[in-house]
């Protein structure tokens, strides 16, 4: 029999006064909670090389205090979202920021790996409650205001800005702290964030049900987290072992079961309905898109400045300010932008942006002019995917009822998740087959020990440590081979970023709607 739904009360006139009136401030609060979200799933990569001397472990095992991140936020995301619109999203706000600030205070006294591993489950746990929250009560709370576009571009260039700070943050506390610091940081972020929430964020009109869907919440985490542990485990075993196909297969099948029983499900987590809606699924490529371009990016832009350019990693989170600049800026603009042209104009827009800078990076040198080409690019790169979230976010949100908005939200950040650890995952795939074979090639001629030849071609940064050690003679010659054949690598990845984008480009122009958010079909 049907499960019995119910709504929340709307609320009263006086009520809605003074949601009109906090509105600044309850988005201010929102955008906080959405920046420690993502900086924590940044910051900790700057950390790496000094964990791994304190705790005494190997940067492939300390990678995992990453990625057990990353698999716990991407995997609950989606019940997570469900269980905001079925409690309500002000409670699961407060009780992920209230989580994610005891347990990063914990963090901060690991003193074994698998005690750091462990925590930093428990905050990916605490993070899938706060992000899809934080969306679904914008969408509320400026429901039927002018500046709900806004207020979701906003929230969009946080999310943006949060990536690139991250690794900022991290840089300048490990400078002048142990590497404990940046647990304490986002504690302390985690505990201004929970009181602003508290004060400013009223609780929106919530979904309730009599049945949850515990089997689409297994079908769906299992799915989910064995799709993400399967892209990353790429590195370790290689795009065609049996553990990552088996593991991508394997979550195929058991999300195309979810997705049956979601659709004869009373109450589902997901109305995946909502996939046949070109407007839905249109914007959920975009953004998996822009978000597999930009990690891509990141992954590629980290060894290409340290271990080519000579930059420290503080210098080098310092270099990719300008993106975080203009991401900032034109975000909340883009929005506004869509409202006036469109979204099928402004997202296909974003994605030839992307494409662009995407191309521009296939013709430069390891060299090249930081302020003449570097940043220009990067300024593209960032209006692109500045252009493609927050009005490709607006889209995918007006299509879905208010009561749907957590589970809705829950796709989009899924998608960002899995769209990110496929960027570094494809790109550095890339990366790892083009540039062993062109420096091999490169090596051939000269008088080099196999064992040194072969540590070089393992990635470009420990070629990087191994140069000092070379004799004289050879070390210009070695370093140069090096640096042309991590930026032919470069070259190869960056052609499989532009064209993905463009293609995309393409797909949103002809499924895009034209009109804005208020006109878009429910």
């Amino acid at each position: 029999m049907q499960s019995t739904r119910s709504l929340i009360p709307a609320p009263t006139s006086n009520r809605r006064h003074a949601l009109s009136r906090n509105r600044g401030i309850a988005l201010t609060a929102l955008c906080l909670a959405v920046l420690l979200v993502v900086m924590d799933n940044t910051i900790v990569n700057v950390a790496i090389p000094t964990m791994s001397d304190a705790l005494n472990a190997s940067s492939t095992d300390l990678q995992w205090v990453v990625d057990a991140y990353t698999l716990s936020f991407a995997a609950l995301l989606l019940p997570a979202g469900k269980l905001s619109d079925r409690w309500g999203r002000r409670r699961m706000l407060l009780i992920g920021l209230a989580g994610f600030a005891v347990v990063s205070a914990a963090t901060a006294f690991s003193w074994t790996l698998w005690q750091l591993v462990t925590l930093r489950v428990v905050l990916g746990v605490c993070a899938a409650m706060i992000y899809p929250a934080t969306l679904s009560s914008i969408i509320v709370i400026f429901e039927g205001s002018k500046y709900r576009s806004l207020a979701v571009g906003l929230w969009a260039a946080t999310s943006g800005v949060g990536i690139a700070l991250g690794p900022i943050i991290g840089g300048v506390l490990l400078e002048h702290y142990a590497w404990n610091s940046i647990f304490w940081v986002c504690s302390i972020i985690g505990v201004v964030a929970l009181v602003c929430i508290a004060v400013a964020v009223p609780e929106v009109r919530a979904y309730r049900s009599e049945r949850f869907d515990f089997l689409g919440t297994v079908l769906s985490v299992a799915g989910v987290g064995l799709l993400v542990w399967a892209i990353i485990e790429r590195p370790t075993y290689g795009w065609l072992s049996w553990q990552v196909i088996g593991g991508i297969c394997a979550a195929l099948i058991i999300l195309a079961v979810f997705a049956a029983v979601e659709g004869h499900t009373h109450a589902p987590l997901i109305d995946v309905g909502l996939f046949r809606r070109a407007t839905f699924t249109s914007s959920t490529c975009a953004i998996c898109v822009a978000f597999f371009c930009l990690f891509g990016f990141i992954f590629i832009t980290t060894q290409w400045f340290q271990a080519l350019r000579g930059y420290t990693a503080l210098q080098t989170a310092v270099a990719t300010l300008p993106f975080a600049v203009v991401m900032a800026a034109v975000a909340p603009l883009a929005t506004q932008l869509a409202k006036r042209f469109g979204y099928r104009s402004v997202v296909s827009t974003g994605l030839l942006f992307l494409s662009a800078s995407m191309f521009v990076v296939t013709r430069v040198d390891a060299h090249c002019s930081y302020w003449f080409v570097v940043v220009p690019t990067m300024a593209l790169m960032a209006a692109g995917i500045a252009l493609i979230q927050g009005p490709a976010t607006d889209a995918l949100m007006s299509t879905v009822p208010e009561s749907s908005t957590g589970a809705a939200s829950a796709v989009n950040d899924t998608i960002r998740e899995i769209g990110g650890t496929l960027g570094v995952a494809v790109m550095g795939s890339a990366i790892s087959s083009v540039y062993p074979n062109e420096l091999s090639d490169s090596l051939s001629g000269l008088q080099i020990p196999s064992s040194i030849a072969k540590a070089a071609e393992d990635s470009v940064m420990a070629a990087k440590s191994i140069l000092p050690h070379l004799p004289a003679s050879i070390r210009q010659t070695v370093e140069q081979s090096v640096s042309t054949s991590f930026m032919s690598a470069t070259h190869a990845a960056c052609w499989i970023a532009c064209a993905l984008a463009l293609a995309f480009a393409l797909l949103c122009w002809i499924t895009l709607p034209k009109h804005d958010s208020g006109n878009l079909p429910q």
